[in-house]
């Protein structure tokens, strides 16, 4: 099984998940506000769980994933961020083209965590990959997360429905964050 390497930035720690995660996790992913645009309903503690275990697969079947996301002074949870294989049904396919994503406490909004987070998980991933694009999956409404994107080197390529909700599809080229 793949290690999972613990990140650090200026003011983050990004490390594997374990089970005491649980009750953080569980927090953010039945808020509402922060799964507004992922579906619009919360999170049960069955599908946190599952959600953990399918970090955990990631990194094990992939050798890449999910990362917990803390203040490096404090060590407050501040989210979730990562790259995953999920083999959705859209079109046009993203098979192979690992997508990012991320998820934080909305009490923690505002203050650059998400894109100091996911420049982390880029920065491993062009070490990593260094010929590899990846992609992320963004609701047209979320102004916020689209902001993130473009920051981090993503760029539209296109808008597909996912699941009946119009989603736009962003692309970044290898180490261009």
């Amino acid at each position: 099984m793949p290690t999972q390497p613990t990140l650090t930035t200026d003011r983050l720690t990004l490390t594997p998940h374990t089970p005491n995660d649980f009750l953080d996790s569980y927090a953010m992913w039945s808020d509402s506000e922060v799964i507004r645009y992922i579906g619009g309903k919360p999170f049960t503690r069955e599908e946190v769980w599952a959600r953990l275990l399918r970090y955990a697969g990631h990194w094990a079947m992939l050798g890449y994933g999910y990362w917990v996301v803390r203040e490096k002074q404090s060590g407050r949870f501040v989210g979730e961020v990562g790259l995953a294989d999920y083999h959705r049904e859209i079109e046009p396919s993203l098979l192979g083209t690992p997508e990012i994503g991320w998820a934080l406490n909305p009490a923690l909004h505002g203050r650059g965590y998400a894109t100091e987070a996911v420049r982390a998980a880029l920065g491993w991933a062009d070490a990593q990959w260094p010929d590899k694009e990846t992609v992320c999956l963004i609701a047209p409404e979320n102004l916020p997360s689209l902001s993130v994107a473009r920051k981090c080197g993503y760029r539209e390529r296109l808008r597909t429905p996912y699941k009946g909700s119009p989603t736009i599809v962003l692309r970044r080229a290898p180490n261009t964050g």
